[in-house]
Parts: C-alpha cells; sequence; structure tokens
C-alpha cells in the first residue's frame, strides 16, 4: 500500500506536524484543548505508540461482544476470513481519507466532506457519527444491564451478577441498575468539560478489555486441554432463501466493530511525524484484528450454538472448571467496567458533533454552561430509553450499522475518491472505491430486509 501519491513540501509537512486545529466549525477535530476523539487529552507531538493506542481504544468497544454471535451465523471459517476482510476494507478506506486529506490540506472528516460535497457533506458526517454514537452507547448501557441484571433477549433468562448473588429484587433489577448507574456513574464522568480530564479512566479501561480476552481465552484453551469442548461448526446452516439473507445480517456488526474514522484526522493531527500515519493505521488495526478473531473463536468455541448477540450474558452458566463462577464473574465485570469507563469518552464526541450540527454560530460549548447542561441531560435522557426500550445489542448493531456506521466507515470515503477533486487516485482505487459502495449498500440491505422479514414474521406467529 502506497504511504501517499503527493507528498508535500517540507516547509508545508513542517508545519502540519506543528499546527494546531483551528476551524472551531469543523466537525470531528477539538478546539483548543477539546477533542471529540476516543483518545486522551490533545498531545504536541505524539508518538507512534501513543496514536496506535488511542485509534486502538477508539475501535475495541462494543462490537467486539456480537462478534460470537456472527461466526456462529457464518460458521467458523467464513466468520473468521469475514472479520479479516472487513479490516482489510477499513484500512482501505482510511488510506483514501488520509491521501485526500493531505492533497487538499485538509485537517478533519468534516473538511474533507466539505471539500467534496459542500456544506450538506459536512454537515451529513456530523449527523452520521452522532447517530452511530449514540448507537454505541445505547449498546453499552444494554451490554452493562445484561451483565449486571441480566437478560431475556434470546427467549431465556440469563441471570446477571446481582441476581446471582442476591436473587430477584426490585435493586437487582434492569431499570433500577441502569439508573443508579447513569446517576452515580455516568453523569459525574459526562460532566467533564476537557477530554483531557478522562485520561486516566481511558487508560484503566484498556487494561480491562486486555482481563476480559484473557480469562476468556484461559477457560476456552483449559477445557480444550480436558476435552470439555465439541467441534465449532464450521459453515453456515443454509436450508432456504431466508436463511441465506440472514447471513448478511452480520455485516452491521463487522462495520461497528471496526468504525474509527471519526478519530483518524484528530489523531493524524497530533503526530509528530505525519508520514508514520499509515503505520498507525496498520498497526492498530492489526493489533483490533488479532483481538476480534481471538474473541471470535474462543467465544464461539466455548459456547457453540448456544452463544448468544451479546456473548458476556452467556458467562452466567456452569463452565465445568474449577474457580467457574469466579471466573465468570471475573469475566463479566472487567469487560462492563470497561464500557462504562469507555462511555464518557464516546459521550463526548457526540455532545461536541451535535452541538456543532445545531449550534455552529454560537460561542463555544464549554463556555456556555446552560448549553452544555441542556444537551448532556438530554443525550443521556434519550440513551437510557433506549437501553431500556430495546431488547438486544443486535437490533441496535443493525440500526446503526446498517445505516449511520457503513456511511462513516466506507460509503462516504468511497465517494469522496470517486470524486477526486485533486486527482491523485489511481484506476484500482477506484474500481475498490466503486466495490466498497455496492458492496455496503447491497449488503446492508438485504440485512434491512432479512430483519424486517424476521420481525413480521415473528409478529404473525405471535397473533
Amino acid at each position: 500500500m502506497r504511504s501517499g501519491s503527493v507528498a508535500p513540501e517540507a516547509e508545508k509537512l513542517e508545519s502540519r506536524r506543528n499546527k494546531r486545529v483551528v476551524d472551531e466549525n469543523a466537525p470531528l477535530i477539538p478546539k483548543a484543548q477539546e477533542s471529540d476523539s476516543a483518545g486522551f487529552d490533545e498531545f504536541n507531538g505524539a508518538s507512534f505508540s501513543g496514536a496506535v493506542f488511542n485509534l486502538s481504544t477508539t475501535i475495541i468497544g462494543a462490537g467486539i461482544m456480537g462478534l460470537p454471535a456472527c461466526v456462529k451465523k457464518l460458521g467458523m471459517v467464513p466468520g473468521l476470513l469475514a472479520i479479516i476482510l472487513t479490516g482489510f476494507l477499513t484500512e482501505k478506506s482510511i488510506e483514501f481519507m488520509i491521501r485526500i486529506s493531505r492533497a487538499g490540506n485538509l485537517s478533519s472528516y468534516g473538511s474533507l466532506m466539505g471539500d467534496a460535497f459542500g456544506k450538506y457533506g459536512k454537515a451529513l458526517v456530523q449527523i452520521c457519527v452522532v447517530v452511530n454514537n449514540i448507537g454505541v452507547l445505547i449498546i453499552y448501557m444494554i451490554i452493562i444491564g445484561d451483565v449486571i441484571s441480566g437478560t431475556s433477549s434470546s427467549g431465556t433468562h440469563h441471570s446477571g451478577v446481582l441476581e446471582g448473588w442476591f436473587g430477584v429484587h426490585w435493586w437487582t433489577g434492569r431499570a433500577f441498575v441502569l439508573l443508579f448507574t447513569t446517576l452515580a456513574v455516568f453523569a459525574p464522568l459526562v460532566s467533564f468539560k476537557r477530554i483531557d480530564s478522562l485520561k486516566f479512566t481511558s487508560a484503566l479501561s484498556v487494561g480491562l478489555a486486555v482481563v476480559f480476552l484473557v480469562i476468556a481465552v484461559g477457560i476456552s484453551i483449559f477445557k480444550i486441554i480436558i476435552g470439555g469442548l465439541e467441534m465449532p461448526r464450521l459453515f453456515p446452516i443454509i436450508t432456504d432463501v431466508a436463511s441465506v439473507f440472514e447471513l448478511f445480517t452480520v455485516v452491521p456488526v463487522l462495520v461497528t466493530a471496526y468504525i474509527c474514522h471519526y478519530n483518524v484526522h484528530s489523531i493524524n493531527n497530533e503526530l509528530e511525524d505525519s508520514s508514520q500515519m499509515h503505520g498507525v493505521v496498520r498497526t492498530s488495526l492489526a493489533l483490533c484484528a488479532s483481538v476480534y478473531l481471538l474473541t471470535s473463536f474462543f467465544g464461539f468455541l466455548l459456547f457453540g450454538e448456544g452463544t448468544l448477540d451479546d456473548v458476556l450474558a452467556n458467562f452466567d452458566t456452569d463452565l465445568g472448571i474449577p474457580f467457574g463462577s469466579v471466573l465468570n464473574d471475573a469475566v463479566r465485570f472487567s469487560y462492563a467496567a470497561h464500557l462504562v469507563l469507555v462511555f464518557p469518552v464516546v459521550f463526548y464526541a457526540v455532545r461536541v458533533n451535535l452541538d456543532g450540527l445545531v449550534f455552529s454560530s454560537y460561542r463555544p460549548l464549554r463556555q456556555d454552561n446552560f448549553r452544555f447542561a441542556s444537551i448532556t441531560i438530554s443525550l443521556i435522557g434519550v440513551i437510557f430509553l433506549g437501553a431500556n426500550f430495546i431488547p438486544s445489542i443486535w437490533d441496535i448493531f443493525q440500526f446503526t450499522g446498517a445505516t449511520a456506521a457503513v456511511c462513516v466507515a466506507f460509503i462516504f470515503p468511497a465517494a469522496v475518491t470517486l470524486g477526486d477533486r485533486h486527482n491523485i487516485t489511481t484506476k484500482a482505487d477506484k474500481v475498490l472505491s466503486v466495490f466498497m459502495i455496492v458492496l455496503a449498500v447491497l449488503s446492508n440491505a438485504v440485512a434491512i430486509y432479512s430483519d424486517a422479514y424476521a420481525l413480521i414474521k415473528k409478529n404473525k406467529t405471535y397473533t
């Protein structure tokens, strides 16, 4: 892969390395020490490793919990290949964004879309990021509710940690648990006006994600050694046309798992040497793809056909190993705590972009306490209601993944590449861009149709 077809002059490169973003109306870009990114505080000359860490933190979130269910639908072999293919397409779409942004000296995703499609393009990417990130935050809250109080979304009730310890009470119920978590944990964390205030909680969240993966893989390996696992299904079960269409429902989940595009420019702007950005992207995606492959493989291997849409909810069963219940709780608590700590970082991006979309001509958000509080309370309310009334993370994955996420991740970068106002893309780039758009539109259209068909069929069965 090329690192860029148009190399900037030395003076321009030096200027890019040291500049600060000052376009306060550009979405997805920090305003003087404020950042939409899911990283830490702003750096003057970030290192390669720091940029990899920030981008990886952006990528790994709730999507990882739905990947074992994707592998269950597709079978082990096609499922793992789909994870690798999605990672490759993500890397190419980000490469297109970086290359065209450099050619046009553009410092944000919004500026890139604005350069290609005008003010409506800029507004459209803001809307998609807000929709996608609100959906992600609802998923976070649903998973936290599943882990702490339990879930019945699959038709079988899986008890949460509190139910397992204390039994069924009003204070172990989902509504109370989510209300308490929102008021006692989320509300204080999302009240910070600067992203750098969250750097320590963000660092801790990454460690907790690693703890989850290590324990989950360790349990699977131990059960393999003692002969407690069966051979997983390698390919999908296809019985009719509807079952073929149902396979496409994994696409929105895969897209959501890899989406990080709204943070690429801000991380690139912070790099001491911006020519390293392609290496940062490749390294981050390779790291995250490895984590995804391990989680998907061992998750499906461990639970087989019983794998739930949210694999964390599976960790309430007897694993048949020493200290199984303790390890179950450790797995669930570690990742639930990870999501709790990542929540305010993703929320920060939603608030900044929503404010930029609705109040673009007003003074900076952090200088207006009333506007800051109003937007924060409104967003928290929407997310809380969504988490209580949407039964499964698979439902919200389908909505955000098939609409906003696929636009941000593939359709917009490919459309900008096809437009190519700076005449730097090759024929192969344009062919791949057409492939991305066609694949994204068709697969997600089939996914939406399959979900709608299944919902209608389910309603007819009940009536």
